[in-house]
């Protein structure tokens, strides 16, 4: 690996920023077995003929959801998410959580259509132990830390554009050109989408911007500073849209657009030195203290 390489795949970060990160996945865990796929639950007592297992299962030998195995998984999951979401035993807590979540998810998909959201949270918690303690207020750079971080970007950048090859490679031109939006929200859309059909060069102008912020979502591994977060916020504001307008939330995904940030900012470091208010220690001195110091 070339030095530039590597600087650039493993860029010296706070431990911080991976601390908090954590802490934000590994609760986001708990949300989505409670909101957002909680019907792997009820596979445990679903029948195992409409059980047909992912590639994962099946290289895995994974056995058919049970109703004493949901429940077993289900408790593992809780555990592993909070202690990893404590920072306690971060390596082992967070495979823990991973391998559990993977179990998870390859059965709540088993029964019906993979969700392409999850891609970048199984990437996170699987990367995200490799850097083991960190405190949320630890400034040591790492790049650790740093790898950690690109490996979930990576994972949220190929959703977005992997998802913008599909649409050419099985949909065309046609899929931005079509009626693609309208379809949906005729089938799904609240009345804010019916709304929005009376415009329907608006809603074909919105399939075009669609496509080409999921083909440009590559540049978000390169730039910095302001022109990094107005991209973070346009994938944000279009998943905001998103549910506004078809109540598709695409949250796991979202959570991992915060690798992208500063996140070590959300919590002040006490050890940071404080800025003195008031004159400068030089200009408080004047000449008068100067002589009565010699004094």
């Amino acid at each position: 690996m070339t030095c530039g390489l590597r600087r650039w795949m493993a860029p010296a970060v706070p431990l911080a920023r991976v601390a908090v990160l954590r802490t934000i996945v590994h609760l986001f865990v708990l949300l989505d077995v409670a909101v957002v796929t909680p019907w792997a639950f009820s596979h445990g007592d679903t029948s195992t003929e409409l059980y047909h297992p992912v590639l994962l299962r099946r290289l895995l030998h994974l056995p058919a959801p049970s109703h004493d195995y949901v429940r077993v998984l289900l408790a593992v999951i809780v555990v592993s998410a909070l202690v990893a979401a404590g920072g306690r035993l971060p390596r082992l807590a967070g495979w823990t959580c991973c391998a559990a979540m993977l179990d998870w998810w390859s059965n709540a998909f088993s029964y019906s259509k993979v969700d392409h959201d999850h891609f970048a949270i199984v990437i996170a918690l699987a990367v995200l132990p490799t850097v083991g303690r960190a405190g949320w207020r630890d400034r040591t750079p790492s790049e650790a830390a740093g790898w950690a971080l690109r490996c979930v970007q990576v994972g949220v950048v190929a959703t977005y554009f992997l998802s913008a090859v599909a649409k050419m490679r099985f949909g065309g031109w046609d899929w931005a050109a079509g009626a693609t939006f309208t379809w949906a929200f005729v089938r799904r859309g609240t009345g804010l989408a019916q709304l929005m059909l009376h415009w329907p060069w608006l809603v074909s102008a919105s399939q075009w911007a669609l496509l080409g912020l999921e083909a440009l979502s590559p540049l978000l591994l390169f730039v910095r500073g302001r022109l990094l977060y107005a991209g973070v916020a346009a994938f944000a504001g279009f998943h905001l849209t998103t549910w506004l307008l078809i109540r598709i939330h695409f949250l796991p995904l979202v959570v991992c657009l915060a690798a992208f940030l500063p996140l070590e900012r959300l919590v002040p470091d006490r050890r940071a030195p404080r800025r003195v208010h008031g004159p400068a220690p030089e200009a408080a001195q004047t000449p008068a203290g100067q002589a009565s110091a010699s004094r």
